[in-house]
């Protein structure tokens, strides 16, 4: 992420979804290759963010703890 890069995986997918919807409407042609791009690169950095959080769980799974189900049986 060149410029503005999100502060974190919400700021992220919220700007994601403005993207979508913007591009949703009638855009010019150069605007929505400028917001295509951007919302590549910000699906790649939730992805790497995505990653981190599943290894370090994994981590700590392996260290006992276990997975938490917030589903329940209620």
């Amino acid at each position: 992420m060149k410029k503005n890069a999100p502060k974190s995986f919400e700021e992220a997918l919220s700007r994601l979804e403005s993207l979508t919807q913007a591009m949703q409407g009638e855009m010019p042609l150069e605007d929505a290759l400028a917001a295509y791009q951007e919302g590549n690169e910000l699906v790649i950095y939730c992805q790497t963010k995505l990653a981190q959080v599943e290894q370090k769980l994994q981590v700590l799974d392996a260290d006992g703890l276990k997975e938490l189900n917030l589903e329940s049986d209620e």
